[in-house]
């Protein structure tokens, strides 16, 4: 299926559970640091333009400059995504999941892919949030990406997708660097991608995780992956140069 895309304006921005579905989850010359951001965009293709997004009770907010989102189902309903800059960071409040990236953030070669993420509240279920790279063709159905998350029981798994398929490259594991949530149910980890001649390697709080070796892909468009029904704020999300 083509993926749902919104695609924000020059002026303004408008507005993917590929957990379950996708596992969990859903995947650069050195750019610029990130933006903040936001949009939404699946698995079926259309495009909206405006300066606002409105979500519940009739109230609307406006969206980050240059952000772009592909919902994982052709069919999610856009107006459950709420993506929007807020007290210096981003804060996202789903229904559907996706990939939220702004295409000036396409680094390649050695760099630090990073954000600091703060879960606001538990979800029904363990729905993961993170960090996505290596995209390419984000717009099309050959849409290809690699993403690392993060959820509420200690996980985190890494994962590749091309088009409809999903390749799992290290399965939900626990860890004891991935924070839980507090009795308020509050938790925030930093995550990272770090690329070089190394390859690639993912930390957590600080902490390796993961590393791979120049299979795999990270050239390409960096943004988030956020899964459905996840309330996060999304802090000093951002490219540097290694």
């Amino acid at each position: 299926m083509r993926g749902f895309l919104v695609t924000l304006a020059l002026l303004a921005a408008v507005p993917a559970c590929a957990q379950h579905q996708h596992g969990g989850q859903q995947p650069a010359t050195p750019a610029q640091p990130a933006r903040p951001a936001q949009p939404a965009s699946g698995q079926a293709q259309g495009h909206a333009h405006g300066a606002e997004h409105a979500h519940g009770g009739g109230h609307s907010h406006a969206m980050p400059q240059g952000w772009t989102v592909r919902l994982d189902r052709a069919n999610a309903d856009a107006s459950q995504v709420m993506f929007m800059e807020m007290d210096g960071g981003l804060h996202a409040e789903l229904g559907p999941a996706g990939i939220f990236y702004n295409p000036a953030n396409s680094p390649s070669g050695a760099f630090r892919l990073a954000a600091s993420f703060t879960q606001n509240k538990l979800s029904a279920h363990p729905e993961g949030y993170g960090l996505m790279i290596g995209g390419r063709n984000l717009t099309a159905d050959n849409q290809d990406y690699a993403y690392f998350l993060v959820r509420q029981d200690g996980k985190f798994t890494i994962k590749h997708r091309a088009g409809t398929e999903v390749h799992t490259l290290t399965d939900w594991t626990e860890h004891a660097a991935v924070a839980r949530p507090d009795a308020q149910g509050r938790a925030t980890n930093a995550l990272a991608i770090e690329t070089g001649s190394f390859g690639t390697r993912f930390l957590v709080n600080g902490q390796v995780v993961g590393t791979f070796g120049q299979e795999l892909n990270t050239a390409g468009v960096a943004g988030l992956r956020l899964n459905h029904n996840i309330d996060v704020m999304v802090r000093g999300f951002g490219v540097t140069p290694q």
